[in-house]
């Protein structure tokens, strides 16, 4: 992939932030999530690159746009799975809270595992802890190990999880073992990256979520030199049975960063819709934007934080109309 790509990619976020930061606090989420989807697809299609759309909005019949299998991209450039999430944390956009992010997440063709739309058990952490973790293993010594390859105390831990009530035994087995824990309502892609950051505070996602949230985390953290491992839970045989379809023969596997995302080239960009550890969400103030963005880069290490300033009236197609 060209170096290049990685700051055409981060235009794609802010996009959608813009798009999508009209309507945090109005209850409306689903608004919020077309908004960026629709600015999102507009800037890919100046973007160069041959994309093909690997996790996205769903399959072409339930997604008018950034459907699975759609080609991205000003058909320049080099090959590429794409990973998109125009906003991840719509419920966040709705309530106003923290941590809504747009993101996505490219590799080069055929590298992003096709991951299905369902759960998938977690757990990550940053460079520090890598190679200490396992799904196999129990809470308490996922715990002890990454608390001894951090230099801490279990005590001093802190563990994100989502609030659901199927989190309810591994939130008690957390507080048993004595660490702590930060609960969040949604955004897991947000929680996986800030273990990979000091000042964010967060030292492990732990949980089920999403899968294909699960892909593009492994993105971000194969950029940053952390760990993120998952195991598909298909809920029936019908879920089963797309798990097949996809090639995923085995679905009680544990799969590892490589089974995730191959190669040894990626690129993860995110712009912060509303404000979170990380990241700033958009503000305004009369004609004026702010953002806030991250794009990083497996192949040579390189993380940036950009700042953006932008016009709105320049750009009236990313902003919603009163």
């Amino acid at each position: 992939m060209e170096r290049s790509l990685s700051m055409e990619l981060v235009r794609v976020t802010e996009a959608a932030a813009l798009s999508a930061a009209r309507w945090m606090g109005r209850g409306m989420k689903e608004e919020a999530d077309d908004a960026a989807t629709s600015a999102m697809r507009d800037v890919f299609d100046t973007i160069p690159m041959k994309g093909t759309v690997v996790i996205g909005e769903g399959e072409k019949d339930e997604a008018p746009m950034l459907y699975i299998g759609e080609k991205l991209g000003n058909g320049f450039g080099p090959r590429v799975d794409v990973a998109v999430d125009p906003v991840e944390g719509t419920n966040i956009v709705a309530a106003g809270t923290w941590n809504a992010l747009a993101v996505l997440a490219v590799a080069d063709d055929g590298m992003l595992l096709h991951a299905p739309d369902m759960y998938m058990e977690k757990i990550a952490v940053g460079p520090e802890a890598v190679g200490v973790i396992s799904l196999d293993a129990t809470v308490e010594e996922n715990l002890k190990a990454v608390a001894k390859a951090k230099s801490k105390d279990v005590e001093d831990l802190v563990v994100s999880i989502l609030q659901r009530d199927r989190h309810k035994q591994l939130i008690e087995e957390v507080r048993q073992a004595g660490a702590r824990i930060k609960l969040i309502q949604d955004g897991d892609v947000a929680a996986a990256i800030n273990t990979a950051f000091d000042e964010t505070g967060m030292d492990l996602l732990m949980g089920t979520g999403g899968a294909p949230e699960g892909v593009i985390s492994a993105v971000a953290l194969k950029c940053l030199g952390g760990e993120f491992q998952g195991r598909l839970l298909p809920k029936d045989d019908a879920e089963e049975a797309r798990c097949h379809q996809m090639g995923i023969e085995d679905t009680s596997k544990v799969l590892f960063m490589d089974d995730l995302v191959g190669g040894d080239d990626c690129i993860f960009a995110a712009t912060g819709v509303t404000d979170g550890e990380l990241l700033k969400g958009v503000h305004y103030k009369s004609t004026k934007a702010t953002t806030q963005s991250l794009v990083m880069r497996a192949k040579s290490g390189t993380v940036r934080f950009i700042d953006g300033k932008h016009n709105v009236a320049k750009k009236p197609d990313f902003f919603m109309k009163n």
